[in-house]
C-alpha cells in the first residue's frame, strides 16, 4: 500500500468535492434558469474536471 499515492488521490477527491460544493452554493444563490452562455467559473470548473479525467486516464495505461 503506497501511502503517498493514497494521499494524492484523497487530495484530488477533496478538491473535486470542494468544487462541487462551490458550484452548488452558486447555483443556490442564483435566480432560477437563465438563458445564454454559462458563467466563466462554470466553464473553468468543467475544464479542470476534463483535465483531471484525462490525466487519470493516462495513469491507468
Amino acid at each position: 500500500m503506497d501511502v503517498n499515492k493514497i494521499l494524492v488521490e484523497l487530495r484530488n477527491e477533496r478538491e473535486q468535492i470542494e468544487d462541487a460544493i462551490i458550484s452548488l452554493e452558486r447555483l443556490a444563490r442564483g435566480r432560477g434558469k437563465r438563458r445564454g452562455r454559462p458563467p466563466a467559473w462554470m466553464k473553468d470548473a468543467q475544464d479542470r474536471h476534463t483535465l483531471q479525467a484525462s490525466s487519470k486516464k493516462g495513469e491507468e495505461d
